[in-house]
């Protein structure tokens, strides 16, 4: 085999050895990605699923207070409200800031409950206190294993070289489900 043979056929197995190389890298982020995107679904469709559980629990909620408390209107019409803007939301962060609403106006509600002995000790009251206090930790764990996800897509969509591919197929950064600042302050409860 003549030198320029052997030049052109090492050449050869190079370039072969690279687009290798290069394919699978390719093939192997993009998959990732894919599996990623799909990891921050799951967990939003898991996210939901509990914020549903909240959801159909709150008219109950307010049926049960309302007869208690019929003089805290604005309290209960603030939670049917937010109630209504979380059913209406469509994009995650419109959801996650409809539900955020929808956690102050709860707290709130719960606020009022505490000037009112008799409600406090009424057995279907007391039934939906504890079934919205367990969707709301269930909330709390569904929504940092959705973060856990986020945080995992999104340290890939902008990691170098992974990034040049996240812009090229389309890959956009996902929402964190994050509380809002009033979250920060406890309600008040003032016995007047």
């Amino acid at each position: 085999m003549s030198t320029g043979k052997k030049i052109l056929l090492v050449a050869v197995i190079v370039i072969l050895v690279l687009l290798g190389g290069f394919y699978s890298f390719f093939k192997g982020t993009y998959n990732q990605f894919v599996t990623l995107d799909e990891g921050v679904k799951a967990s939003w469709a898991q996210v939901e699923n509990q914020l549903q559980r909240r959801y159909d629990l709150i008219p109950n909620l307010v049926e049960t207070v309302k007869g208690y408390a019929k003089q805290e209107k604005d309290v209960l019409v603030e939670v049917t409200n937010a109630r209504a803007r979380v059913g209406g939301a469509t994009t995650v962060p419109d959801k996650i800031n409809a539900n955020n609403e929808l956690t102050g106006a709860l707290s709130r509600l719960l606020v009022v409950v505490e000037k009112y002995p008799d409600l406090k000790s009424n057995v279907n009251f007391l039934r939906l206190q504890d079934e919205l206090a367990g969707t709301e930790n269930r909330i709390a764990v569904e929504r940092k294993r959705y973060n856990d996800a986020v945080k995992t897509y999104n340290v890939l969509i902008r990691s170098f070289p992974s990034n040049m591919l996240a812009g090229m197929f389309g890959f956009e950064k996902a929402a964190f489900f994050e509380a809002p600042a009033a979250a920060k302050t406890a309600p008040q409860v003032n016995f007047k």
